[in-house]
């Protein structure tokens, strides 16, 4: 098989970055042919010591615009995939498949007011390339961002995200993000406590925003931790919240990271 005929290219990593011992953010070059709609996930794949590929589904963290592709990665211990990817540095080889896969993309919705983003762990990559991108911003009067994790240095890309205001092209719309950070193992200044369907719940991520959720306004995203999306959507529900599906629209749109 040609390089042309196969369904990968094989692509040099460019920055490895750890940010705690679970946790690293990488960087890889970027096909010239490689599309993607802002919160859609490619595969990657890696080599193992035997020769065998292993792939696995990671959203970009890019904008659809950036000359660069990056990726937020959790290390499972014992993990086929992770334990291989963990261990490259810069100027290793990544495979990335040509084509990308996914719906959490803005498309989902046909109407909506607020944009809620609300994502766990590594679950907030897709929500950045979204920020990155101008139609969100355009789109919606309010985006609200909830990143929920454990431990306060779990909380990646801070730097990046207080930065989307400083960027030329979404000055004017800087306004409408509201980023709300929840940590829910210790304590940690400015950020909320509890986990988010309990946040919901009492009302607290609804005061912390200054705004309600609701099925006429709201258009909201979940991404992480699949139990986190399943008790979300329950939650949801109560307030006639619904999956957005083709053949009928709806408030909802999710994507189980792993």
């Amino acid at each position: 098989m040609t390089a042309s005929e196969e369904k990968f290219t094989r692509q040099t990593l460019l920055e490895v970055q750890p940010l705690t011992p679970s946790l690293f953010t990488l960087r890889t070059g970027r096909d010239p042919g490689f599309r993607f709609r802002a919160g859609q996930f490619a595969r990657l794949g890696v080599s193992k010591a035997d020769g065998s590929l292993v792939w696995r589904a990671y959203s970009m963290v890019s904008s659809p615009y950036d000359e660069c592709l990056d990726f937020f990665s959790i290390v499972i211990p014992g993990g086929e995939f992770t334990s291989e990817l963990s261990r490259l540095r810069e100027g290793d080889r990544l495979l990335v498949d040509k084509q990308a896969f996914g719906f959490l993309t803005l498309d989902r919705f046909v109407d909506g007011r607020d944009l809620w983003l609300l994502g766990t762990g590594t679950g907030l990559a897709p929500f950045l390339s979204i920020l990155q991108d101008f139609g969100a911003w355009e789109r919606f009067e309010r985006i609200i961002l909830v990143y929920s994790v454990r431990e306060a240095r779990e909380l990646a890309y801070q730097e990046l995200i207080a930065g989307l205001a400083q960027r030329d092209y979404l000055a004017e719309y800087a306004h409408k993000l509201q980023y709300i950070p929840v940590v829910t193992r210790e304590a940690h200044p400015g950020a909320l406590g509890q986990r988010i369907t309990t946040l919901i719940e009492n009302g607290e991520l609804e005061r912390a925003a200054g705004l309600e959720l609701s099925a006429e306004h709201s258009r909201v995203m979940l991404c992480g931790n699949p139990q986190m999306i399943e008790d979300t959507r329950a939650v949801l529900k109560k307030r006639d919240m619904h999956l957005s599906l083709t053949r009928r629209p709806g408030q909802i749109a999710v994507e189980n990271y792993w």
